[in-house]
């Protein structure tokens, strides 16, 4: 039914249990993108300015985004569905607004990602990636719940 699968992965046990089931739902039909998005990192302390080799800090989350992406395409590969990977950059965007804009550019019929199921104050506090997904996404949102 869908040929054309995106699932955003950070790495998290939730994201796996959905790229699980991206993975169910392909059965050698579909293609998945696996897509990681990178923010941008702001460090501030009380004085406003603090020291912080930030490009050391930038190369290491794109290495955990490039390694995160590896593993999760070798899952998705023993299970003889197509995958390919990207490793997107926010650029001061939300999250959820690069997800959908990459849906939109690959094309995608279908996103996959994993939600904590938070709610009252903790999802105030913390938000929701995949509820901003669900809001700005033109294709249809499977949201797995993580276990």
């Amino acid at each position: 039914m869908y040929r054309r699968i995106l699932v955003p992965i950070d790495g998290s046990d939730t994201s796996m249990h959905a790229l699980q089931e991206a993975a169910r739902l392909a059965e050698r039909s579909a293609q998945i993108r696996l897509v990681y998005v990178l923010e941008e990192v702001y460090l501030l302390d009380a004085e406003g300015y603090t020291y912080f080799d930030i490009t050391s800090l930038q190369e290491a989350m794109r290495q955990t985004g490039e390694r995160t992406l590896s593993q999760a395409a070798e899952k998705v590969r023993q299970s003889n569905a197509a995958v390919e990977t990207a490793l997107l950059e926010a650029k001061g965007a939300r999250i959820a607004d690069v997800i959908g804009n990459e849906a939109g550019h690959w094309q995608a019929d279908l996103i996959v990602i994993g939600t904590h199921g938070r709610s009252g104050l903790n999802r105030l506090l913390l938000g929701s990636v995949a509820e901003g997904v669900v809001r700005v996404a033109s294709v249809p949102v499977l949201l797995v719940r993580a276990q």
